[in-house]
């Protein structure tokens, strides 16, 4: 079975947030377990790209309403991510290096998914499946069935895997020109709310839709910026398929980017080790525990609240704990955690930015991880932090409440509450530290974390069901 995959990021080429990760694994482990998958994606400037090889395997030019634009499909030489990678190189267009905002966003998205259907239709390929990832491929299951120009390709299946529904990449009906020839009786599958709506038109023209985790099936009909009546008419193709990790990339046994790796046999020594080195570099006393936060500054991760608990529980808790936010996202809000910084210079320190190595420190070194997400479609740190003996300290949202019980319930091992609030955050964090005091459960509750299984290859199964129920003659 032959699977192309088509998202604007994949790790380690391109990664902005979760979507990468995603898109950087599933492939491998669908591999692996004996599909052709691939992906395809655009082309990024990117350290990625100039420190491997790339053979262009396709040249053409494509029409973007009146320009004419010449493209490229490189693949890279040696398979290294364990799948084909394809990058889809337009100059001047797809060319650069950021992944997102630019002016010309809405044409490079469009243009990328034009030139993805022109190669695949004049080269012959013949994928079993097509699996678009969110709204930047969102175009392609409605130009397959309304476009003259890839009659052929028709009746190929077409998979949605929704990943964050609050963004669609709308744009006017100004830029209906851009698609190919269509069949202008269907325009109304473009259409929500006046604008040309991609998420909204995959929904419409895909075989099957998933989200990444069946939490979030449930509440795309309650929140997903306005497409809420969509989602509940379209239920009946929505699947839940709970997101994996990439168990080879986050392994604390064999991870480089630890100082002392460990399994669940020497957690102790190695999480002890992995701390001291963390709490070195930003200032901290390792006795006492540390709770951390990865993640995107922005309102949807709830960020914005944290100011304003930490400094409660700072008050509370005068020297009892320390915290560490690796993040960036809103200016105001930056500017905000590090005069809280300042403030509690003694247990609270921010790095702005993304470092993976720094993350997979984090992981490995901290006692908590603060999840108050507003929106989590799945989340993938709550598992990385299990699989390093992190306790997850989580709201009771989306993938978030498939993966973490607390530890208060049967079989449970992290905090979850209810409300994305100063009052439930700060609650959580008195019940982290509360439970780091009683030493002995806290050990028994990571080697309980650890050997829980959120591996991909559960998940990747369970998009081979679905494929193969879309196209049972392979």
């Amino acid at each position: 079975m032959r699977v192309f995959h088509l998202s604007a990021e994949c790790y380690p080429v391109a990664k902005v947030g979760g979507l990468a990760d995603v898109v950087g694994a599933l492939p491998k482990y669908q591999c692996q377990a004996g599909l052709q998958a691939a992906v395809v994606m655009p082309f990024y400037n990117r350290k990625f790209v100039k420190e491997n090889t790339f053979d262009i395997v396709f040249q053409a030019s494509t029409l973007l309403g009146t320009r004419r634009l010449y493209f490229e499909i490189l693949k890279e030489q040696t398979d290294k991510l364990g799948f084909e990678l394809y990058l889809v190189k337009i100059p001047g267009l797809i060319d650069r290096e950021e992944v997102y905002q630019y002016p010309d966003e809405t044409d490079q998205f469009i243009a990328y998914q034009i030139a993805f259907l022109d190669w695949i239709s004049y080269s012959q390929q013949t994928p079993d499946i097509i699996h678009c990832h969110d709204h930047h491929s969102g175009l392609v299951p409605f130009l397959l069935q309304y476009s003259k120009l890839y009659t052929r390709l028709a009746k190929t299946p077409t998979v949605l895997t929704i990943h964050n529904g609050q963004y669609h990449g709308a744009f006017g009906w100004d830029k209906l020109s851009y698609l190919p020839e269509i069949d202008l009786s269907k325009t109304g599958l473009l259409d929500w709310a006046g604008m040309i709506n991609p998420l909204a038109a995959a929904v419409k023209c895909c075989w099957r839709f998933t989200t990444v985790s069946p939490t979030y099936l449930q509440e795309l009909s309650i929140s997903s910026n306005g497409l809420e009546y969509l989602f509940y008419l379209e239920q009946a193709k929505g699947q839940g398929i709970l997101n994996g990790i990439d168990t080879d990339v986050w392994d604390p046994q064999t991870d480089s980017m630890i100082p002392e790796k460990f399994s669940i046999k020497q957690i102790t020594k190695g999480k002890n080790a992995d701390k001291e080195a963390i709490c070195k570099r930003f200032g901290f006393s390792p006795e006492r525990p540390l709770i951390s936060f990865i993640g995107r500054l922005v309102f949807e991760k709830g960020a914005d609240l944290l100011p304003a608990a930490l400094e409660r529980s700072f008050n509370e808790h005068k020297g009892q704990f320390n915290m560490l936010i690796l993040g960036a996202g809103e200016k105001d809000l930056e500017v905000r955690l590090n005069q809280l910084r300042h403030s509690y210079a003694d247990q609270c320190n921010v790095f702005i930015g993304y470092d993976e190595a720094l993350a997979h420190l984090i992981y490995a070194g901290s006692d908590f991880l603060l999840m108050p997400s507003r929106v989590e479609p799945c989340g993938l740190n709550q598992m990385y932090a299990l699989r390093y003996g992190t306790l997850p300290m989580v709201r009771n949202t989306g993938g978030l409440r498939d993966t973490v019980i607390d530890f208060g319930d049967a079989g449970g091992y992290g905090i979850r509450y209810n409300n994305a609030s100063v009052d439930d955050i700060s609650g959580a964090i008195s019940r982290a530290l509360t439970l780091y005091e009683n030493s002995k459960h806290f050990q028994l509750l990571r080697k309980l974390m650890m050997a829980l299984d959120f591996s991909w290859d559960r998940s990747a199964k369970e998009y081979i069901n679905l494929y193969e129920s879309l196209n049972p003659i392979i």
